[in-house]
């Protein structure tokens, strides 16, 4: 029977989906790294992680068994995606899941920070008594800038409006507007007259510290800036220094450039003990419906390709669904993007006297990835040609169950 290992206590809705599907669910608490991750690649052939288990070229190199990796949140930055397609593994997330879990936390933390409630809450607990309307003020006619307009960029912006906030974003993708929301041609138009800037762009080279002691100066004195996104988008010695001068008025965040392994680390940032600053442990989507939306979502991606070979909604993948299987097999086929794969792959189909009923190709960039149904499996021996054939990557059989177990 096929495996499953689902790592970091991923939400009991992905192991209700992939028993629907027939498959063998472990599960393990946390997250796993060196030689005991390395046995798990090798004994199970799909795995579902979050964001604190790492898998690198080499433990992605290490495991021919393995076929589908599911990252169970948003980001995929924690599997090197080149190595995966390299290995003919799609790997498949959730960026829909948590869209609404982290609009909500950034909407809210813009309110507590316009209102100045970390600092009183602070005075609060160590007995100080700080009533007053002092640099306190209401969302309502202020501006939100926000950097990023994707999925979740977007909705913040529609709850924001909702608020009676203005709206102006900056992307680098052209986007359409939702609402009255309006774009900025460059990041530094965006900061510049905001009253609040929140982060929503993914972790990549060009992101890396772009909020930095330049774009902080650029800022709107006294502006509040929210990070839920990425921890490297932000350089936070000089986000701290800008704080402290007065330059930003207050800050949420949420994700950090390193971040503690597991709940029994410590955590240290040089924004602790900071007034006006609120400090979370990388929670934006950590509400149950979210974690209950994206277990339901990764869950049925890996279920649906260990049954049909669809790789519809994978991140490094040539995107190919071609649907329930019908014919008595069907042959998956990951090769190089090169002349001649698909002739080579049908020659062979044909000299063993097997029929094509269907075939599907995609492909992208280096990478062919071909689904081809059959009026019967193939033998053994062809398998084994399919495999050792120059520029295939990878091959998996999909055999219906009815199907004789080779080819006459």
């Amino acid at each position: 029977m096929t495996s499953v290992m689902l790592l970091e206590n991923i939400h009991e809705s992905a192991t209700s989906r992939l028993h629907e599907a027939g498959l063998e669910v472990e599960r393990r608490s946390g997250a796993l790294t060196g030689a005991p991750l390395r046995d798990v690649l090798a004994s199970h052939d799909l795995i579902g992680i979050r964001s604190a288990t790492h898998l690198t070229a080499d433990d992605i190199r290490s495991t021919p068994r393995l076929t589908s990796i599911g990252c169970f949140c948003i980001g995929t930055s924690q599997v090197d995606l080149q190595a995966a397609t390299a290995a003919g593994m799609p790997v498949f997330n959730a960026p829909f899941s948590n869209t609404r879990s982290v609009a909500e936390l950034v909407v809210s933390e813009a309110v507590m920070l316009l209102r100045r409630i970390p600092e009183k809450n602070m005075l609060a607990h160590t007995g100080k008594w700080a009533k007053g309307a002092a640099g306190a003020v209401e969302a309502r006619g202020k501006t939100l800038a926000i950097v990023g307009y994707g999925n979740i960029g977007s909705q913040v912006g529609v709850l924001a409006e909702a608020m009676g906030m203005r709206v102006v974003y900056y992307d680098i993708q052209p986007k359409l507007s939702l609402g009255s929301a309006r774009a900025e041609g460059a990041l530094v138009d965006a900061v510049a007259h905001a009253d609040v800037i929140t982060l929503h762009v993914p972790a990549t080279s060009r992101t890396r510290y772009m909020i930095d002691a330049e774009i902080l100066a650029a800022c709107k004195r006294g502006a509040m800036l929210i990070n839920a996104s990425r921890g490297t988008v932000v350089d936070i010695a000089a986000l701290a220094q800008a704080l402290r001068s007065g330059q930003i008025g207050g800050a949420a965040i949420d994700v950090f450039p390193t971040e503690p392994k597991t709940n029994n680390d410590p955590f240290v940032s040089e924004l602790q003990n900071l007034p006006n600053v609120l400090l979370t442990p990388h929670i934006g989507g950590s509400t149950e419906e979210a974690q209950e939306n994206i277990g339901i979502e990764v869950a049925a991606k890996l279920a649906n390709f260990h049954a049909t070979g669809s790789t519809i909604g994978a991140v490094n993948f040539p995107e190919v669904d071609p649907g329930p299987l019908q014919s008595p097999a069907r042959l998956l086929n990951v090769h190089s993007n090169a002349p001649g794969a698909l002739a080579a792959l049908n020659t062979l189909l044909a000299r063993e006297g097997i029929n094509i009923t269907g075939q599907h190709l995609q492909t992208r960039n280096d990478t062919g990835y071909v689904v081809t149904d059959i009026d019967k499996p193939p033998s053994a021996e062809l398998e084994q040609a399919l495999r050792s054939h120059p520029g295939v990557v990878r091959i998996r059989v999909i055999r219906r169950q009815d199907a004789p177990d080779s080819a006459a």
